[in-house]
């Protein structure tokens, strides 16, 4: 029987039950978490390591401290890729370094959602409201998101651009001064689709995992994976912090815990519709929302 202190974590959790107690050590056959549609969003040579060892993926110089657990199941399930990133593929764990690792959410909310997860030994298990309160570690978690963030934005418009009207305006624009005599005025042309636009990041004001995860993902919260209401507005409302937005007022950081975010209506984060609480109807919204979005 779950207790009271458990069933109140649950009620704050973004995630359902499901989907934290899915393990994350890699079997010696696929399990039905991993083989799922939703669970298939691997990246493309852009994001996933080259088949030479990369130096970004080299094992660590420095020795590590064993894992204080051996098995990382449940709210634990994320230690698994800082304590030994090198055990997984490369369609789960993108890279890894001494100070980070970056995977591919298992449970995607967007049509491209990532975690960057710190290895600093004793950031691991903070709240994210406090281990951000240090400035050289914000300093450093920021600049890494900034490298997530583009590399999202780069791979968007690899799977997306050739749909989109504002890449087909600059395309049209450069085959005709390609086409002509007269040198090529870059001011001049049309500027294209800036997808880092497309692209949100932050933490959890109540994270449903134990070790500290910063997500990075595109906008369009669009997947299989998102199945509820608190999914969506997860990452549709101030439950989701940017780390710009570090350090926060303890004022700020305070009322952001208690309000009840994930029990907002749910607004189409595209047109602004208000759909209320009928999260079905807004999940079908979505799906012709996404279209529209790609063509932008």
């Amino acid at each position: 029987m779950a207790t009271k202190a458990h069933e109140a974590d649950m009620a704050h959790d973004a995630i359902t039950g499901e989907e934290i107690s899915s393990t994350t050590i890699p079997p010696s056959t696929p399990s039905k978490a991993q083989s799922n549609d939703c669970a298939r969003n691997a990246f493309s040579e852009l994001l996933s390591p080259s088949k030479k060892t990369s130096k970004q993926n080299k094992p660590s110089a420095k020795p590590r401290s064993p894992p204080a657990l051996t098995t990382f199941a449940g709210r634990a399930g994320l230690g698994a890729y800082t304590a030994a990133p090198e055990s997984f593929p490369t369609s789960r764990v993108i890279s890894y370094n001494d100070d980070f690792v970056t995977i591919n959410d298992l449970y995607p909310k967007s049509s491209i959602h990532l975690l960057l997860l710190p290895r600093r030994p004793d950031k691991l298990l903070l709240h994210p409201f406090e281990a951000l309160q240090d400035p050289e570690f914000l300093s450093s978690i920021q600049q890494e998101v900034k490298k997530l963030r583009l590399l999202v934005a780069k791979e968007l418009q690899r799977r997306f651009g050739k749909l989109s009207m504002k890449e087909r305006e600059r395309e049209i624009a450069m085959e005709k001064a390609l086409s002509g005599s007269e040198e090529i005025n870059e001011s001049k042309l049309p500027p294209g689709r800036d997808w880092s636009k497309d692209v949100i990041s932050g933490i959890h004001t109540h994270p449903s995992m134990a070790h500290l995860h910063i997500h990075v993902l595109s906008r369009d919260r669009y997947s299989e994976c998102m199945r509820h209401r608190k999914h969506y507005n997860s990452f549709a409302t101030e439950f989701l912090v940017d780390v710009e937005e570090f350090p926060l007022t303890e004022q700020d950081a305070t009322r952001r815990m208690k309000a009840g975010f994930l029990n907002n209506d749910l607004v189409c984060w595209w047109c602004g519709k208000n759909f209320g609480n009928k999260f079905a109807k807004l999940k079908h919204h979505l799906e012709g929302e996404f279209e529209e979005w790609k063509k932008e």
